[in-house]
């Protein structure tokens, strides 16, 4: 998204999505990108879904942000439709993205060290 981002495509292949596609449509709001994600089929996995970033229309009513969720058992080829001027748009009016970023919090995220409980 800082450099310029509008679309982000997650090729996975992981079981228990619920959690992982709830955090897909919430890195989409959060970063004003829209987030697709393909995962293969099976017991507890599948769910291929694509967000987009928009969660207000142009009235300010919350809108669900889900393009796609496929189940987890069907194959195939899935298609979301990206409004990309839609995107643009939304981009100049909404305020994150980058609006409430604090580098200066981030330096314990680029500390390499790895302490208890997170060892493995």
């Amino acid at each position: 998204m800082l450099k310029g981002a509008e679309i982000i495509l997650v090729p996975n292949d992981c079981s228990s999505m619920l959690p992982r596609v709830q955090a897909l449509s919430t890195r989409a709001y959060e970063n004003m990108v829209g987030v697709a994600m393909a995962n293969p089929t099976g017991k507890n996995s599948g769910c291929s879904c694509a967000y987009s970033p928009i969660c207000w229309d142009r009235n300010g009513l919350c809108v669900d942000n889900t393009l796609l969720i496929a189940d987890e058992i069907t194959e195939g080829l899935f298609y979301a439709d990206f409004d990309l001027a839609e995107l643009r748009d939304y981009r100049k009016l909404e305020m994150l993205g980058n609006t409430f970023r604090k580098v200066n919090a981030y330096s314990d995220l680029l500390n390499g060290e790895i302490k208890e409980p997170f060892i493995r």
